[in-house]
């Protein structure tokens, strides 16, 4: 990520995180629309699991200038998800609903630049998240 993209994420997450549930419900509705089968693997309460989520964005755009401290928290995150039940194929569609949503709630500010910025982010993710996705990605 360059420091170009960081800056871009920081700000369109600036627009983004206000938007709350609506970011939940888009999320997981593209989500499910993706890949059905992943349904499964949510049990809680979606809107708890939705403050989750950004929460988890949060930290994330907010540690991007300092990424080396963002690798054991997701790491351990990856971990938790292996016992979730997800597999690496998971990650793609939760990329691709992760844009989507960004797209559906920023419209004309999620450029282009913005949107390989996201991408660069959530590769960044998917990769400490899933050490087996490194090997896709490379």
């Amino acid at each position: 990520m360059t420091p170009q993209q960081i800056t871009l994420v920081k700000r369109t997450w600036a627009l983004a995180e206000p938007l709350g549930d609506t970011v939940t419900v888009l999320f997981y509705g593209r989500l499910f629309e993706l890949d059905p089968a992943l349904r499964r693997l949510f049990k809680k309460d979606m809107q708890a699991q939705g403050r989750s989520l950004r929460t988890m964005l949060g930290v994330v755009v907010n540690g991007l200038d300092k990424r080396e401290k963002l690798v054991e928290s997701l790491a351990a995150s990856g971990r938790r998800h292996v016992n979730y039940g997800v597999k690496d194929q998971d990650y793609d569609a939760v990329r691709d609903a992760l844009l989507w949503t960004l797209q559906q709630g920023l419209r004309e500010v999620f450029t282009a630049d913005a949107r390989d910025a996201w991408a660069a982010v959530y590769r960044f993710m998917a990769d400490t998240m899933n050490p087996s996705a490194a090997t896709k990605s490379a």
